[in-house]
């Protein structure tokens, strides 16, 4: 049998043995044999066909090493092509080694490649191509110019809220489940959007009209359109016809948790409007709370996610603790129809005692959960409307699980253990976020170098220093790429050079409404005062600590009316008293309030417009001082009316 070489084999062997390009080899120097035995990016060896990340961009260093002795003078023959354009090359310590650097400086934030390909080239005969991807590192410069973080915070949800003012569902008015999903609307997601309407409110970006008459539109769809369930909404539903959206092949029907979200909005917004003339909104709201079946999807003393009329229980998941769904039994517990039982809570949710943990992670105490706390969004669903402030059962108390959970996720990023770009103190945060091709519930735990900026800013709340330094590096930093016309987009992977372009209801939502309960509480408020919320509480056996007992109180100062949010004073200084608290008293005789410990009477009075050294329970002990005023100022929206 003849074998005949084909014309592209020919033509390769040829283009092999002559060079790449024009041969300036010396003729009086025969080409030698030789490989690229590595290339180093500002001094980081980088395999073949890999990618350096972090690269400068104005003083980009590459070096190649050969197998032997090269010649700048002979040139590299065409055999080496770069992206980024013209390369400058000269010896490194030795004739092996030729260092590259671009002639113009790259952009920030680029991929480039550089092809070594076989053939003849500064004297040697290269047998073999090599090739690799350089990333240059992001302008750390700030993008914007500095406003005050009162003016940040406010830009933020103002921005953040838009995605379920502006983009909601023009037929429902429900949420869209993320940008660009056109008719399918999110149940969780939507009621995440009418706490933030109750946000909005608060900031004064729409009237309290306008945000009843969105309410009653969602409530009344919600009540005649939508498909239901034994009272329980889909996850997702057609906004304009109601029908349910199979999220899976067998989650086509009822989702218990995604239905306590959204009653958990629903109830928060059955309080706040609690005007005579409001009283449509309420019986709407009732009438959509009551008709939840939750004893229904009880099986064996657990509640079960989904229910579906064509695959029954196929999907065969129960709700149990630790994770986001803490609402699913208060809510149930709560109900005025269909009540389930604390013998239900104790072993359906909490195993009875097996969901705490205890164990200490960059030495701080997780009180509950899975190790490192798990995916960020743990400690936000479930506490949007339920004020974790003071709040405990016999697992835990539940401010310092969500203080302590988000602490770790900070201090792991810090830490950065598998060393991703970007991760830091004050660029953190691992939740349910887009990841490139993909979606994941990131966390410590299952860390895929993508950081969501909802983690850290809807934790604010609990870890307010680190989250608004959180905030100010996704807006003075990268802004430029994460921030658009609804806010922050999903999540950005710095070591995979990649930004989402998505918004997702559930990621928007906390930002908006999570903020405003650490500048005001006004959502916590709302649905804490709900008496069906209240009475499910206790019959599960939580408590309240209640360290504010006085609101808006009114002092006289220099024949001036002042008036102050004290329970914000009060919260914030809770949230760095540890197992302490600090209480005030109220003075008949001259209306001047004290701070005082536990147990303590009033150390100090005096008149809080000036706020001059007030002692207080900073860290659980009494006895130091710091001026009130300039510190609450800035740091929980603190407000003179």
């Amino acid at each position: 049998m003849k074998h005949y070489l084909s014309v592209p084999i020919i033509l390769s062997l040829l283009f092999a043995v002559t060079g790449c390009g024009k041969n300036e080899t010396s003729p009086d120097r025969i080409p030698k044999k030789a490989m690229v035995f590595a290339v180093y990016v500002d001094g980081i060896a980088i395999p073949d066909l890999g990618s350096a990340t972090g690269v400068r961009a104005s003083k980009a260093s590459i070096a190649v090493e050969f197998t032997s002795p090269a010649y700048l003078e002979d040139g590299d023959g065409g055999c080496i092509s770069f992206s980024g354009g013209k390369l400058d090359a000269r010896y490194g310590r030795d004739s092996t080694i030729i260092i590259f650097s671009p002639a113009e400086s790259l952009a920030s934030f680029k991929e480039y490649t550089l092809s070594l390909n076989a053939g003849k080239m500064y004297g040697l005969k290269v047998i073999a191509p090599y090739s690799i991807k350089l990333c240059t590192a992001y302008d750390n410069s700030e993008k914007f110019p500095r406003i005050s973080t009162e003016e940040l915070l406010t830009l933020v949800q103002q921005k953040t809220f838009a995605y379920f003012w502006d983009y909601a569902h023009p037929t429902s008015g429900l949420a869209r489940e993320r940008y660009g999903s056109d008719d399918t609307v999110t149940s969780g997601g939507s009621g995440f959007g009418l706490m933030a309407i109750i946000a909005a409110i608060e900031r004064g970006f729409i009237s309290r009209a306008d945000g009843y008459a969105r309410l009653l539109k969602i409530a009344t769809f919600l009540s005649e359109k939508a498909e239901r369930f034994h009272g329980a909404f889909s996850h997702w539903l057609n906004g304009s016809s109601g029908a349910a959206i199979a999220f899976s092949t067998y989650d086509n029907g009822a989702d218990l948790v995604e239905t306590s979200f959204l009653m958990e909005g629903l109830l928060a917004c059955r309080n706040y409007f609690s005007e005579p003339a409001e009283a449509e909104l309420r019986e709407k709201i009732t009438a959509l709370w009551e008709a939840v079946e939750w004893d229904w999807f009880l099986r064996d003393g657990k509640l079960y996610w989904h229910w579906s009329p064509n695959y029954d229980w196929q999907m065969n998941m129960a709700v149990s603790g630790w994770n986001e769904a803490l609402i699913t039994y208060v809510l149930a517990a709560s109900s005025p129809t269909h009540p389930i039982s604390k013998a239900d809570y104790t072993g359906g949710w909490a195993k009875n005692g097996g969901i705490r943990n205890g164990k200490k992670f960059y030495g701080i105490t997780l009180p509950l959960g899975s190790d490192y706390g798990g995916p960020l969004f743990f400690a936000h669903y479930s506490f949007m409307g339920l004020d974790p402030r003071g709040l405990s059962d016999k697992y835990a108390n539940y401010w310092e699980q969500n203080v302590a959970h988000s602490r770790i996720n900070q201090a792991y990023c810090a830490a950065n253990p598998k060393g991703y770009a970007g991760y830091s103190e004050q660029c953190w945060g691992l939740t349910a976020s887009d990841i490139p091709n993909g979606y994941t519930a990131s966390s410590p735990t299952n860390d895929k170098g993508v950081i969501a900026p909802t983690a850290a800013l809807s934790s604010m709340p609990y870890t307010p220093e680190g989250s608004i330094a959180a905030l100010e590096t996704f807006y003075y930093i990268y802004g430029d790429r994460l921030f658009g016309q609804y806010g922050f987009h999903d999540a950005f992977s710095l070591s995979a050079h990649w930004f989402a372009d998505s918004y997702i209801a559930i990621d928007q939502g906390p930002i908006v409404v999570m903020i405003e309960n650490y500048r005001s509480g006004a959502v916590w408020d709302a649905f804490m005062k709900d008496p069906d919320v209240t009475s499910g509480l206790a019959k599960l056996g939580f408590t309240r600590h209640l360290f504010i007992i006085i609101e808006n109180f009114c002092y006289i100062y220099s024949n001036k009316f002042q008036s102050y949010e004290i329970r914000q004073i009060l919260a914030d200084r809770y949230r760095r008293a540890g197992d302490g608290f600090c209480f005030l008293q109220k003075r008949r005789r001259n209306r001047n309030p004290s701070f005082g410990c536990p147990g303590q009477a009033g150390t100090h009075s005096g008149n809080w417009s000036r706020a001059e050294s007030f002692r207080h329970c900073g860290t659980g002990k009494c006895g130091r001082q710091k001026p009130l005023l300039e510190e609450f100022r800035p740091r929980c929206g603190f407000r003179q009316r």
